[in-house]
């Protein structure tokens, strides 16, 4: 199973059909195979062979997703790297802990490839690419130009062979090489394909990253469906719903800041929006309010997926929103999914404990990293580190993150609880909750916030505002931070785990 037969099958039977769309670039599947199998032609040429790891540190651009594509057909292994990796001795650790053979990067990125080159004697001269020319550098389209546009020929794939390998966020702590093999992206294609209702027509857009692995959940059903992609640079609310209503699109994966923004933004016009027959909310909880808010804008859209890179996911239908607008859904057809108490057995319904799942989509493990898999899975089920429990038809109900659990006075509280009543304040437009040291309780939860306009609140005002609705004492907030934005990663996710690191490091100073 080679999944980038999926590009030359529709080349074939699907040769003069809108395949990607992406600033001035609008390519018919005829012509999009042509480049990637350029670029995979090149790749041979170069010597690179089947297994060895191609690093791709890129924006949002074409070159990548015919990287994507171009890697599929000849067996050879893509590692995207986020393009917010600025830090030289953060890439290097990253290139070494992946084997990387062969880079493609931007100009932006020469300068720190320059200070660690020395150490990267696997990466030949010949194999630093850059999509613009410059001195000492191989130039992508001087690499490609002069290859041929057949498809590639002499590698023989399996379903078991590595397709990627995609570092976690970061978002609690070390990133980790999470493994996809062509069968699991294979599986993304149908699977995903069926749970959005995708067809050969659907025309798809993302905004986000697609370093992020949010982004194959459409990626992949739109190439196995051939259905058009339209791929934007960056994210930026009025842009999108320009895109959106110019190429009528049906259907996008987001994730909750862009929500948010579209919520918020003052220029909005979701008129613009009709088209959308599926808004998918990814990576992160979207807050009860905006929810609400999104489904009576643009009523019967929605679907929230709850998953994790490393191979387990639950979906909630846009026809379950109405019955189960608190929920994030079941899992879908193949998948396993079992609450399970400390102590290791299952839990009652109602009962809150930890996540764990199982089905086609997991990973055979982390790379290089066989103590760390054996930690995830156990048994072949994933044990997600969140927590939840199920109501009585077998709906997921996620509660929060263990580690971002608190401890206060001895008792259990979750942040997404005091966020959900965080940003029901007219003046909040987005709420991050995380524990902070506490001589007294031990722990003590603190709300960060981004308000919808500067000085409309104050932070002593939105504290009590806060602890007049929270639901126990325990949930009473010691302080509110008011920031103008979040650290986030590639994928969008706000960073909870930087938010909190001065708070426990002036800790740590005091012992």
């Amino acid at each position: 199973m080679n999944i980038g037969l999926l590009l030359t099958r529709n080349a074939q039977f699907r040769p003069n059909h809108p395949a990607v769309v992406f600033e001035q670039h609008r390519l018919t599947f005829q012509d999009f195979n042509r480049r990637v199998n350029r670029l995979a032609n090149a790749l041979l040429k170069l010597g690179v062979r089947k297994g060895e790891k191609v690093v791709a540190l890129l924006p949002n651009c074409l070159e990548l997703l015919e990287i994507y594509w171009a890697v599929a057909k000849i067996g050879v292994v893509v590692v995207p790297l986020s393009p917010l990796l600025q830090e030289a001795r953060a890439l290097l650790n990253l290139m070494l802990d992946c084997e990387a053979t062969t880079v493609i990067t931007t100009s932006a990125f020469a300068g720190v490839l320059d200070s660690i080159r020395p150490q990267l004697p696997a990466v030949p001269e010949e194999r630093y690419i850059l999509t613009e020319a410059r001195a000492g550098y191989q130039g992508y389209d001087t690499l490609t130009s002069s290859t041929s546009e057949c498809e590639p020929q002499g590698v023989e794939i399996a379903s078991d062979d590595t397709y990627n390998i995609i570092y976690s966020s970061g978002t609690t702590g070390a990133p980790k090489g999470i493994v996809h093999t062509h069968l699991i992206r294979a599986m993304y294609a149908t699977l995903f394909a069926s749970a959005f209702r995708m067809r050969p027509e659907s025309v798809v857009t993302h905004a986000g990253s697609i370093i992020f692995n949010g982004a194959f959940v459409t990626l992949m059903p739109a190439m196995y469906l051939g259905a058009t992609y339209v791929l934007q640079s960056h994210f930026e609310p009025s842009t999108f719903m320009e895109t959106v209503e110019r190429e009528r699109v049906t259907h996008v994966m987001m994730v909750p800041s862009q929500i948010t923004a579209l919520l918020h933004e003052p220029r909005s016009s979701f008129e613009t929006l009709r088209s959308l027959e599926m808004i998918g909310s990814v990576g992160a909880p979207l807050h009860r309010e905006h929810k609400q808010e999104l489904n009576r804008r643009l009523p019967g859209r929605f679907y929230e997926l709850y998953g994790l890179t490393e191979g387990f996911v639950t979906i909630l239908d846009k026809n379950d929103y109405a019955a189960k607008p608190n929920s994030v859904g079941t899992p879908p057809p193949f998948f396993e999914m079992r609450i399970i108490r400390a102590d290791g057995e299952n839990a009652a319904v109602g009962e809150v404990g930890e996540i764990v799942g199982r089905g086609p989509i997991l990973m055979p493990g982390y790379y290089r990293q066989p103590e760390l898999t054996a930690e995830a899975i156990i048994d072949g089920w994933l044990h997600t580190g969140d927590l939840g429990y199920v109501d009585a038809n077998g709906f997921l109900f996620l509660v929060d993150r263990k580690k971002d659990m608190m401890v206060s006075g001895g008792t259990n509280v979750f942040p997404r609880d005091i966020e959900e009543v965080v940003v029901q304040h007219p003046a909040v437009r987005e709420a991050a909750v995380f524990g902070v040291p506490s001589d007294k309780w031990g722990e003590t939860p603190l709300a960060a916030v981004i308000l919808r306009q500067a000085g409309s609140t104050t932070a002593e005002e939105l504290r009590d505002w806060v602890n007049a609705r929270v639901a126990a004492k325990n949930q009473r907030v010691h302080a509110v931070v008011i920031m103008e934005s979040f650290p986030r990663n590639s994928a969008g996710k706000t960073l909870k785990r930087v938010l909190r690191e001065p708070y426990w490091a002036a800790q740590a100073g005091r012992i």
